[in-house]
């Protein structure tokens, strides 16, 4: 995944790992595209690898608008946005650990 993000142009992709602190995934992507249509095709991409090189078939909501779109595969969640929309939701403050944690974000 994140290889697909970083051959695709994907900036500030951050992994957020969540083992242990919630039922909802095993790790957090995060990540920007420069504009809607950007973010849409890295998420389009994104499904097409997974589904050809680990013959998985994720779930995506949002691809239709482009300003987020949102990948699951179950243990892993992908959230790919505009720089805007990213700023606005500020995600990784909500599942970063606060400094000096035991848990680093990755």
């Amino acid at each position: 995944m994140l290889q697909s993000l970083d051959d695709d142009k994907a900036e500030d992709i951050v992994t957020i790992d969540l083992r242990g602190r919630t039922a909802m995934a095993d790790t957090m992507v995060i990540a920007s595209g420069r504009s809607s249509r950007k973010v849409s095709s890295m998420a389009q991409k994104l499904l097409d690898r997974l589904k050809e090189r680990f013959r998985l078939t994720a779930r995506a909501e949002g691809k239709d608008i482009g300003d987020w779109v949102l990948v699951d595969t179950g243990d892993v969640v992908v959230h790919i946005f505009r720089p805007e929309v990213r700023e606005f939701y500020q995600l990784e403050k909500m599942w970063l650990e606060p400094e000096g944690s035991d848990r680093p974000a990755r």
